[in-house]
């Protein structure tokens, strides 16, 4: 509120933008045959190891390094239960069990670290597809679909009817400013011309 710049009859207000919301819900999942790639169904997020610690993410389109770690999108590690899952370059037939358990022609080579949060909405967004905060505990209701990524939860068609609705309700309101302020005009106008 604004007492400087005030009407006669009452303060200035603002809005204020008190916190963000984020939608983690899950997305439709995309068949990409690469055995490589996995898909979350639940609230489970992939744990990542980055220079600044641990981090989030439901990212599946994972990849092997140089090294034969296995990692993420952007090259960090992709932890497991017991640390980063290697690989020896000699190893073929990967695959992925629904628990996240890795297998290959070497035999078990781990199982992927899942976590959920109790509130979702503790997490905060770090740099690209990763999250940071919140209170990790292990996922258990958390399923793992290899060779599939999941796509966007965000639905054009709904996003666009919200905004031509939220747009619709912007004029409306400017409409109704627009009124009361030519009420007063010629109120204003009216008295002026009794007094005179």
């Amino acid at each position: 509120r604004d007492r400087d710049f005030s009407f006669a009859d009452q303060p200035l207000s603002y809005t204020n933008d008190w916190t963000t919301v984020h939608d983690l819900s899950s997305g439709p999942l995309l068949d990409t045959g690469n055995p490589l790639d996995v898909a979350l169904q639940g609230e489970g997020f992939l744990v990542v190891q980055t220079p600044q610690g641990e981090r989030y993410t439901k990212a599946g389109s994972l990849g092997i390094s140089p090294d034969g770690v296995l990692v993420d999108p952007s090259g960090y590690p992709i932890l497991g239960n017991a640390g980063p899952i290697d690989f020896d370059a000699t190893e073929t037939d990967i695959s992925v069990s629904s628990d996240g358990t890795i297998s290959s022609s070497a035999g078990v080579k781990g199982t992927l670290r899942l976590v959920e949060f109790a509130d979702p909405q503790t997490v905060e967004r770090f740099g690209n597809n990763l999250w940071t905060g919140g209170t990790p505990v292990p996922a258990t209701a958390t399923t793992v679909v290899q060779g599939s990524i999941e796509k966007s939860n965000v639905s054009g068609i709904l996003e666009m009817s919200d905004m031509i609705r939220v747009q619709r309700a912007y004029e409306s309101v400017a409409s109704l400013m627009q009124k009361q302020d030519d009420q007063r005009r010629t109120a204003i106008q009216k008295l002026g011309s009794l007094n005179a």
